[in-house]
């Protein structure tokens, strides 16, 4: 009987130790993401003319005097939210108001929802748009599909959608990606393009890499760019903008 009692007790004190290990290694990776540099954080205190920058309701509001469209914006994976005050305010400065929502434990797929709502909240913006980067841009597809039509489009970068979106009216979708980009699976991401609409708009950014699409350095197994950050930030700019305005 001792010998029953003492083997139970081993047992027991090993499922716990493996416990203890899980919920201290979940513990380090959620709490081990890649922070905003100091160029991006300007870009929340020291906004460009005509923008104000706001943090409510667990976003950050990117708003433009005279907005001619939305975008909500779900960041990447273990990326701190204001990396993307580069990407938004420029964005803004063309009239897109940006609603980035802040993921629990910066990671989208705890909040794949977090668009709901807000959409009413500014009645005064008819015309919307959802995507994301990354890890972001996977769940931000995920929401886009239950609710197409509440949404102009989807923009992913460095981004795949894993459902398939080519259900009539299908989602108008821009697909933005670094030529050298080295975290992307590229098997994965040819694989699912059959998940999106059949016109749908596929841009390479020459020289760019994964990370170059916030502001928080060069991420681990990345490419080597061979563009600045804020060079591949504008040109994002730039085809992000001409997608809204066709």
């Amino acid at each position: 009987m001792k010998s029953k009692k003492k083997r139970r007790i081993i047992v027991g004190v090993v499922i716990l130790a493996v416990v203890i290990a899980c919920v201290w290694k979940c513990f380090s990776y959620v709490n081990n993401y890649y922070l905003a540099t100091d160029e991006a954080w300007k870009y929340i205190s020291e906004p460009a003319e005509g923008v104000k920058v706001e943090d409510i309701d667990n976003t950050i509001l990117f708003e433009p005097e005279n907005p001619v469209a939305g975008f909500i914006f779900y960041p990447g994976g273990l990326v701190e939210t204001e990396a993307y005050a580069p990407l938004m305010e420029q964005l803004a400065e063309q009239g897109v108001f940006g609603v980035v929502v802040k993921m629990p434990h910066y990671l989208a797929m705890l909040d794949a929802n977090g668009a709901r709502g807000i959409q009413a909240k500014y009645p005064e913006i008819d015309k919307w748009y959802i995507g994301g980067h990354s890890l972001g841009g996977a769940m931000a597809s995920l929401y886009a599909d239950r609710h197409q039509s509440e949404y102009e489009g989807l923009i992913l970068l460095a981004a795949y959608s894993t459902k398939d979106l080519t259900d009539e009216p299908a989602v108008n979708t821009l697909s933005i990606r670094g030529s050298e980009d080295g975290v992307l699976n590229m098997e994965k991401y040819n694989e699912c393009k059959k998940n999106l609409p059949s016109d749908f708009e596929e841009v390479v950014i020459d020289g760019g890499c994964h990370g170059y699409f916030g502001d928080y350095g060069m991420q681990d197994g990345d490419g080597k760019p061979s563009i600045s950050v804020q060079e591949q930030t504008s040109e994002t700019v730039s085809e992000i903008i001409e997608f809204i305005n066709e």
